[in-house]
């Protein structure tokens, strides 16, 4: 990650305590690499291949990183976005081939129909997921909901034109989870991304959100921490990045000299 060294250290410290990132790891679930292409992404930013390559990546891991994809383009990152397009229709090209022929992708789709409900899946952390777990009607959980993602959609443009270059494609990352229809506990692990941002701006009480989801705090942790701790996250990326300006980035530990690990 491009941050200071005991920043990365800590990030480290907090992984080590955070719940989602055990269980992801526990499960054998894709987290882990979604974190690993995220921080790519982030680590070079301005290399197209390495953005967009990684973006790409995600997307054909679980959907959602594709909005990266999207950052990229209202960023007007055009090769990023032309290399990502370009890996994915490779990527669709050879899964074809390889499974037997286009009915492959209606099964992909009957798939994706079986996992798209947001309030409903057992065990799903989505805002509207959990407001109907505590009771709220079918109807209200699903307008809470529309109107998370509609709001994360938002922020994600209002980032990606007027704040800097790290902290709106953080929102990118983080709104990519929020607009998910199924939003696993474990995935809460790709906020120590946003996180270590957020501390490498002295945004230090940003360490209370793994800490919410920590191992010693299972069976205390209530459902709405979840996405409580997803819309934290992503609102004070905002707030940071547009404090920072689209000029931000020259701030960013890449530019200045710091060389990341």
């Amino acid at each position: 990650m491009p941050v200071a060294p005991t920043v990365r250290w800590l990030t480290v410290l907090l992984a080590g305590s955070s719940w989602p990132f055990a269980y992801a790891f526990k499960l054998g679930q894709v987290g882990p690499l979604l974190f690993l292409l995220f921080a790519i992404g982030w680590r070079w930013l301005d290399r197209p291949p390495a953005l967009g390559g990684s973006a790409a990546a995600g997307a054909i891991v679980k959907i959602q990183p594709g909005l990266v994809l999207v950052w990229a383009l209202l960023t007007r990152r055009w090769q990023a976005v032309v290399i990502g397009a370009v890996v994915l229709l490779v990527a669709a090209v050879v899964a074809t081939l390889i499974t037997g022929g286009l009915s492959v992708w209606t099964d992909y789709l009957a798939v994706l129909r079986n996992v798209s409900d947001p309030i409903s899946t057992p065990h799903n952390f989505t805002p509207g997921a959990v407001a109907y777990q505590l009771g709220l009607p079918s109807g209200l959980a699903t307008t809470i909901q529309l109107v998370s993602s509609i709001a994360a959609v938002g922020l994600l443009v209002l980032a990606a034109m007027r704040g800097s270059s790290a902290a709106s494609y953080l929102v990118a990352v983080t709104a990519s989870q929020l607009l998910s229809p199924v939003l696993w506990d474990h995935y809460a692990m790709l906020l120590l991304l946003p996180v270590a941002y957020l501390l490498e701006r002295r945004q230090w009480w940003a360490a209370l959100v793994p800490l919410a989801t920590a191992v010693f705090l299972i069976g205390v942790t209530p459902a709405p921490a979840y996405p409580i701790a997803f819309w934290v996250t992503l609102v004070a990326l905002v707030v940071v990045g547009l404090r920072e300006g689209p000029a931000g980035r020259l701030s960013d530990p890449t530019v200045d000299g710091v060389t990341p690990a």
